[in-house]
């Protein structure tokens, strides 16, 4: 794949992989869409780019979110039990909400990876994530809690929430911050964990391609890394972007992101069908 065609990609995927409108939906649609056919996302050739686009946004996640993640490192070290009982709750939160996605991933890839090849499900997907997103701002509790008021149970239902996103045109994090706003956390804490939870699945997702990566033979080139800078770079400001947004819009946040994924999903089927 060429520099610009790379750079594209990075950047189409710093900003989908964080906005609740589907990354993978996108990455199944637009090549058939835009006949870009170095753009396939199950061949072995694609492979690098992939592996540096994930590690590029997982970085963008753990600079953005430092202080969470140093809170939670310290909470090893930390001599203060309060403060250490806190982050290790938080800490507890995060991977009891990644289990789900785990045991899924595992159990269901093989399935899940027949869809990739279906840019038809894929957009329809997308109308389905539109709706769900539109659907969850007018059933959500009317909460204002902090991740804070998160159970263990919670946590584990919010992850159940993620396992959604397995399916291409279901967004990651449309999913997660939905089951958020279920459970009673504000636009902003949902966000937030939200991402917390996209950290170690992002990155794992990097690490389980590297055996592929090294098998087909692949290496990772400087046109890749320059695409994992270009996602990385993309992918932090798209968080400033949408925790600001969530921050200064409590009421139907999602509406906008809702919209765009029912209308691009039914322009894609159309197009898809000509």
């Amino acid at each position: 794949m060429g520099l610009i065609s790379t750079i594209i990609v990075a950047i189409l995927q710093g900003i989908t992989e964080l906005f609740p409108v589907s990354s993978l939906g996108h990455a199944v649609v637009l090549p058939p869409l835009m006949r870009l056919k170095d753009m396939d996302i199950r061949s072995e050739a694609f492979l690098p780019l992939l592996v540096v686009l994930h590690v590029g946004t997982a970085i963008a996640l753990m600079l953005y979110f430092w202080r969470d993640w140093l809170g939670i490192l310290s909470a090893f070290f930390d001599r203060d039990p309060q403060r250490r009982g806190e982050q290790f709750r938080l800490l507890g939160l995060v991977i009891v909400g990644t289990i789900p996605a785990v045991i899924a991933g595992f159990l269901l890839e093989h399935y899940v990876r027949e869809l990739f090849g279906s840019a038809f499900l894929a957009a329809f997907f997308l109308i389905v994530n539109g709706v769900l997103l539109f659907a969850v701002e007018r059933l959500k509790q009317e909460g204002h809690n902090p991740i804070g008021a998160l159970t263990m149970k919670d946590a584990a239902i919010i992850g159940i929430w993620q396992c959604l996103a397995l399916i291409p045109g279901i967004s990651r994090s449309g999913a997660t911050i939905a089951g958020g706003l279920l459970l009673g956390l504000k636009h902003e804490a949902a966000a937030r964990f939200s991402f917390l939870l996209a950290t170690p699945i992002i990155l794992g997702a990097a690490v389980l391609e590297v055996p592929k990566l090294m098998k087909s033979g692949g290496h990772v080139t400087s046109v890749a890394l320059i695409g994992g800078v270009v996602a990385g770079v993309t992918a932090f400001i798209a968080i400033a972007i949408l925790m600001r947004w969530m921050k200064s819009h409590e009421f139907k946040a999602l509406d906008p992101f809702a919209y765009y994924c029912m209308g691009f999903g039914a322009l894609s089927l159309v197009l898809l069908a000509i």
